[in-house]
């Protein structure tokens, strides 16, 4: 506080921590409520049902699913989402990049991930925002050859989809950081990043791992996991796992390498930095 006048030094420095919440009040608010983005979806409150009953986690197949804003400090005008999906039984993460949250973008990039994934869609659980929330993804879910059992979790209880809300931090934040994203050029190349290099890196190479037991002695919480497994070891030791998809998680698993698929996401990372530099100085010029 060496460059501050005398006065507001002394006023600083004498104030209380009661009196600068007070102060502060108003502009924590409004940085907390920027912070959420998810807007409640009003349609199907009775044909998608809130989860209340775990499901079977002993294959795979039910997948939690979240996004992730890309506005930096702000919610204002159009910018990029992260969409993140995690199978519950093998940590199995796959991602996309949209731009905004329109439910035919989602429901697009929701349909080719479908499509991808080395197992069947049994289940799918989201929050109640609108980007999840509509007719085009629940149409979609029942009218596959297999129904999807499409749920939503309890409004403002990120808990109840802890295993994605837990992969925002790892598979987003720390790869992209929170800058704005408001170039629409740049959606294809961040979705291509999900979609190639960091997927493969991510499911083949990253172990995780599962909680087993949570027991309470007083105020202490134990708490015992098993032993660290990426997902693709998870989906191979899954003892019915159709033969094709357990052929191509072996042969991609006896292939890839993973120095280099991270010098390849170090690369694309470096890429998408440039552009975002160069789409700021257009903005200043």
């Amino acid at each position: 506080m060496g460059g501050l006048p005398a006065e507001v030094r002394e006023k600083l420095l004498a104030i209380s921590a009661p009196t600068l919440d007070r102060l502060l009040a108003r502009d924590r608010a409004r940085v907390a409520t920027r912070r959420g983005t998810t807007k409640p979806g009003r349609l199907l409150r009775t044909q998608i049902p809130v989860r209340c009953q775990s499901w079977d986690i002993s294959r795979p197949g039910y997948l939690e699913a979240d996004t992730v804003d890309h506005g930096g400090a702000s919610t204002a005008g159009s910018y990029r989402h992260s969409i993140t999906y995690t199978d519950i039984y093998s940590g199995w993460v796959e991602q996309a990049a949209v731009w905004n949250k329109g439910a035919a973008g989602v429901l697009r990039r929701t349909r080719q991930i479908a499509a991808e994934l080395p197992f069947e869609l049994l289940g799918f659980d989201a929050d109640n925002g609108s980007e999840f929330i509509n007719h085009h993804l629940w149409r979609y879910f029942r009218g596959r050859s297999t129904p999807v059992d499409f749920t939503r979790s309890r409004e403002y209880r990120k808990n109840d989809n802890a295993h994605v809300e837990e992969k925002n931090w790892t598979k987003v934040r720390q790869l992209l950081g929170y800058q704005r994203y408001d170039q629409p050029e740049l959606v294809e190349v961040v979705h291509a990043l999900y979609r190639n290099e960091w997927r493969l890196l991510q499911n083949f190479f990253v172990p995780v791992m599962k909680l087993q037991q949570k027991r309470r002695c007083g105020a202490k919480v134990h708490k015992r996991y098993d032993q660290p497994l990426t997902p693709a070891q998870r989906l191979l030791a899954w003892k019915d796992l159709p033969l094709d998809k357990r052929q191509w998680l072996q042969q991609m698993q006896s292939t890839l390498d993973p120095v280099a698929l991270t010098q390849a996401v170090q690369s694309q990372i470096r890429n998408i930095r440039t552009l975002l530099r160069a789409a700021s100085k257009r903005k200043a010029a």
